[in-house]
């Protein structure tokens, strides 16, 4: 039997002016049920038009978007929001009260949930991102990605089936990013939500199980994040290339250490002292 389909765009095609050019065009893609999927690009590339098609914050100009089979209209959009949340760049931008526990609620308030659930959904949603010990925490004094946590956490608290975080990283120093992709890796994992990881970190796409890279609008490249960056010639045509510690595992591969691909540091030392360990006895 085969999976269903958590989100499917059919010839989708958007433009931001009437007759202008296409920022999605004829896209046919889908994400699995419980995937976790890296959509990559650089700027303009069509990254974020997808993001909000997927659950109706932009409307197609022409094709079907589906979601678990359902098809996207203007009838169901309070039902397919509920399903697919959206994370953006900004985490202050994301903020609605001052207080953690307040924050989260916005939503499961929104949606008209019992007070009682609501405070189930918080309780869930702030273990869900390793945060409980905040949550009488005043938000604007949270780290950035302490606060962009709370801003998945708020999210979850709607209980979406689909994540998408668009650029949720992009304002982030190194820990808060990797904060983040560790949250969401365990979300995919223990909870099964379906992640969709919108980004231009190469190396945050080593976490997926899934990798594509658009460019115009269109999916120029897909497939496991491993193979898309032994295409690195390719990569650099679509103005991208591989994280730095990438390009060391290249560079060791190449140079016959048989290295996996990686963004642990400590990892990679630990492979590379045991393939010289070996090639000493």
């Amino acid at each position: 039997m085969r999976d269903m389909n958590a989100i499917e765009f059919e010839n989708v095609s958007f433009s931001y002016e009437e007759g202008g050019t296409f920022a999605i065009k004829n896209l046919n893609f889908a994400v699995e049920e419980g995937e976790f999927l890296a959509v990559l690009g650089h700027n303009g590339s069509g990254k974020s038009t997808l993001a909000r098609l997927s659950n109706g914050l932009l409307e197609a100009d022409s094709g079907v978007i589906r979601v678990f089979g359902e098809q996207l209209t203007e009838k169901n959009l309070f039902d397919i929001r509920k399903q697919v949340g959206i994370v953006f760049q900004s985490p202050d931008n994301q903020t609605v009260a001052s207080i953690v526990e307040d924050d989260i609620a916005f939503g499961a308030e929104n949606i008209a949930l019992p007070r009682e659930e609501i405070g189930k959904r918080i309780d869930f949603a702030l273990h869900a991102v390793g945060m409980e010990e905040y949550r009488h925490a005043t938000v604007s004094r949270l780290s950035g990605g302490q606060k962009q946590r709370i801003a998945i956490a708020g999210v979850l608290a709607v209980m979406p089936k689909v994540l998408i975080l668009d650029e949720s990283t992009a304002m982030l120093d190194p820990r808060g990013r990797r904060e983040i992709i560790d949250c969401v890796t365990r979300l995919n994992k223990e909870q099964g939500i379906t992640v969709v990881l919108i980004t231009h970190f190469m190396e945050e796409a080593l976490r997926a199980s899934r990798a594509i890279v658009m460019n115009r609008g269109e999916i120029v490249m897909q497939g496991a994040p491993s193979d898309i960056f032994e295409r690195h010639e390719e990569l650099l045509t679509y103005n991208l290339t591989l994280p730095l510690i990438g390009r060391i595992c290249r560079d060791l591969r190449a140079g016959g250490m048989p290295v996996t691909d990686t963004l642990d540091v400590d990892r990679l030392a630990k492979e590379i002292a045991s393939c010289v360990s070996k090639q000493s006895t």
